[in-house]
This record gives C-alpha cells, sequence and structure tokens, in this order.
C-alpha cells in the first residue's frame, strides 16, 4: 500500500526546517519583505493560487 503524500501549510515567513521537505509557496505575490535568499522555497506555484476576487469574497 502506498501512502498519501503529506501536506503541511506553513507561513512563508517562518524559517525553514530540516523536516520541511520541499517548500512550494502559493501566492500570487513575493511575500514583502522577504528576500529569495532567505526564503528557502523550492517552488513558486503562482498559477494555483487563490484569485483576488476569491480572497477579496466576505461571508
Amino acid at each position: 500500500m502506498t501512502r498519501a503524500p503529506q501536506v503541511r501549510v506553513r507561513r512563508a515567513y517562518d524559517p525553514p526546517k530540516e523536516a520541511d521537505g520541499q517548500r512550494v509557496l502559493v501566492d500570487h505575490l513575493w511575500p514583502r519583505g522577504l528576500s529569495k535568499d532567505r526564503a528557502h522555497f523550492d517552488e513558486w506555484c503562482k498559477q494555483v493560487a487563490p484569485s483576488t476576487e476569491l480572497l477579496n469574497t466576505s461571508d
């Protein structure tokens, strides 16, 4: 039986941990004040981030 991959959600500003595995940023904008050297992201997936319209909806 194959195990499903684990997905953990963390803040972009959190320092990377050794147990993180692959780090992927899912957002349209780069986090303010965070250099690409300090971020340690393996990939930046802008295309799968929620749209601005979706983020601005309220109940």
